[in-house]
């Protein structure tokens, strides 16, 4: 993009809606995005410091008067300048606190969406971090109202699972005067920021109304990090920001801004659902309509719900991809049909593997197995048009095969060279002849038993005529040879079922090995899953500890029994979240093995019955097949 666009704009009706067009851009980044997003009171410089990231000086709005510039949320994709193979996601949030505003709740819902689509949240704000700063931003004590964890429970309070979703916190002060000072010492940013988040002692209204959005900060947000920047340049120039050369601005302004920039694009995470699933430009696409939606309806956004919403549309995305990815290899492959039979299958398996190497990739939460079988399912369906095709293509090959080196002895037959005495040992003669140079020629293709038999069945009616008019046979040598073609047909008949049977073998090998490639990624995917599911619980583990050591060694006892509490249902919580996951994987390797056990079972049984049939068909011929 070489300019943002508006992701999410407000109707005339004051509901929230995304636009399409920015759904559209998303829709094409199927990279892993870091979406970094600003917040903060309006015209305090927010656009400003997203131009930087950006790499741009312009690009966002900037304005130059008292009125809000940026309306809604606008979007900015770039590469990520520091991370390869990810899209860095840029928003630009409409400025809180505008007066002009006639919903009250519109700021918080900007906030809200901040919140839920970012990695990593910037609240910018000018002056100090004073406790007028920190009351200003009451949409974090808010918060518990806006966003529910999971859906079961509508009244109780989720909030303690926030932090293992919630974006990395910056507090960018703007216009910074004061000196880097607390009692006489010299502290740095982040320790100035720790200080104004400090709780006060006591039970009275004052202290609990001081002290709630700084709680809440503190347990929202464990990662916190902040920057204090200077004036960029005098008052009177402040208006034309955008267009000053770097030399117009001061060189402490330009020092933090760019410290600013190395943090967000070092330490910015990559944005992941609350099951731990990387998230896309795609997926953030969807989770922004759907969140804007379940807003705009007056309901409350749902993690959990997000989650399994999610998982359905990628998941049949990812059995569409997953065809494509066969669908596209096998389709070249039908270029050279007719092959081998091992060649197709070796082929089909190398497609089938990646088939579900790119639904893997996409694809979560497929807890039952139910879109993978899908995708098996189509795969299967697709891989018998293609053995059908090629089949087609072979028996075509071998019947102009045949229909070649049959031709002189059809010639002869049509001249009535055969319709004298010993003129059917000549035609027997000339039909084995023909058989051995078919045989030699075929190379083993997929339907040269098949039609061989066809043809022998074929010639069997010329056969006969001229066995009965053969005046050098008696009746019952002629007895004998009708009963030895018979026993050659039902030998060559057998011969195509058997081959059949090693095909049937040799695919059913495929299949397996193709199962236990599967079984081996599901079990990759599900335990990377079930790592960084452990990964986001420690991390939220530890910093729920220094919560407690912090109150702890503040004197707020009381409230670090009541850490003590949560640390402890957390623990329950991960535990059986764990526990679930393994479960989950035991499932779907269970399914999925028991699914091709039972398919393979099903076709060797009625191959079983094809040839018990043949069998019983002629068992006096079968005894003269074995004779001969």
């Amino acid at each position: 993009m070489d300019k943002p666009v508006c992701l999410i704009d407000r109707h005339s009706d004051g509901k929230l809606c995304v636009q399409q067009s920015a759904l559209q851009i998303l829709e094409q980044i199927q990279q892993p995005v870091v979406v970094v997003a600003v917040v903060g009171l309006y015209r305090t410089g927010k656009s400003y410091l997203m131009n930087r990231l950006a790499g741009k000086q312009t690009g966002f709005a900037l304005g130059s008067t008292v009125e809000s510039k940026t309306k809604g949320i606008w979007m900015w994709c770039v590469p990520h300048p520091t991370k390869a193979e990810t899209t860095l996601v840029l928003l630009d949030t409409e400025g809180l606190g505008d007066v002009n505003k006639g919903d009250p709740k519109h700021d918080t819902h900007i906030f809200c969406l901040a919140v839920l689509l970012s990695s990593t949240l910037v609240y910018n704000s000018r002056g100090t971090i004073d406790n007028k700063a920190v009351m200003d931003l009451q949409y974090v004590t808010e918060l518990t109202e806006c966003i529910k964890v999971k859906s079961s429970d509508e009244d109780a309070d989720d909030s303690s699972e926030f932090v293992k979703f919630f974006p990395i916190f910056i507090w960018a002060v703007r216009d910074f005067t004061l000196k880097l000072k607390i009692e006489g010492k010299d502290v740095t940013e982040d320790e100035y920021l720790e200080f104004a988040l400090k709780l006060k002692r006591g039970t009275s209204r004052t202290v609990i109304e001081y002290n709630f959005p700084r709680e809440c900060i503190q347990k929202y947000f464990p990662s916190r990090k902040c920057f204090t920047f200077l004036s960029p340049t005098t008052p009177d120039k402040m208006s034309c920001l955008e267009s000053l050369d770097p030399a117009d601005l001061s060189s402490e302004f330009l020092k933090v801004t760019d410290n600013f920039c190395k943090f967000v694009f070092h330490d910015s995470r990559v944005k992941k659902l609350k099951d731990g699933h990387t998230v896309t430009g795609r997926v953030l696409g969807h989770l922004a309509k759907m969140y804007v939606d379940t807003i705009s309806s007056g309901s409350v956004p749902c993690l959990e719900n997000a989650v399994i919403a999610m998982a359905m549309i990628e998941n049949e995305a990812a059995v569409k991809e997953g065809l494509q990815v066969y669908q596209s290899g096998m389709e070249k492959l039908k270029e050279s049909f007719p092959l081998k039979l091992k060649d197709v299958f070796s082929e089909h398996q190398h497609f089938s593997n990646t088939a579900t190497q790119a639904f893997m990739k996409r694809s979560f939460k497929d807890t039952d197995g139910k879109y993978l079988k899908s995708l098996e399912d189509n795969i299967n369906k697709l891989f018998d048009g293609y053995l059908c095709q090629n089949e087609q293509a072979s028996k075509r090959r071998c019947e102009d095969l045949l229909s070649s080196l049959s031709a002189p002895m059809m010639e002869k037959f049509v001249q009535g060279f055969y319709a004298k005495p010993g003129g059917y040992d000549l035609f027997c003669n000339d039909l084995e002849d023909i058989g051995k140079k078919y045989n030699s020629q075929t190379n083993k293709e997929v339907k040269a038993e098949e039609v061989l038999e066809e043809f022998l069945k074929q010639k069997s009616v010329d056969s006969k005529s001229i066995l009965q008019a053969d005046k050098k046979l008696n009746e019952r040598e002629k007895k004998i040879n009708e009963e030895k073609e018979n026993a050659i047909l039902l030998k060559q008949e057998i011969k195509a079922k058997e081959e059949k049977q090693r095909q049937l073998e040799e695919k059913m090998k495929t299949e397996r090995q193709s199962n236990e490639e599967r079984m081996r990624q599901i079990k990759e995917k599900m335990e990377e899953a079930i790592r960084l599911q452990i990964e986001d619980a420690e991390r939220a583990m530890e910093s729920k500890l220094r919560e407690k050591t912090d109150l702890l060694e503040k004197g707020f006892k009381e409230k670090a029994e009541m850490m003590s509490k949560e640390i402890e249902e957390f623990k329950r919580r991960s535990a059986e979240a764990e526990t679930n996951r393994a479960k989950e994987l035991a499932l779907m390797l269970e399914n999925s093995n028991k699914r091709h056990e039972e398919t393979m079972a099903m076709v060797m049984e009625q191959h079983r019955e094809q040839m018990m049939a043949i069998q019983q068909r002629n068992p006096l011929s079968l005894d003269a097949c074995c004779i001969l």
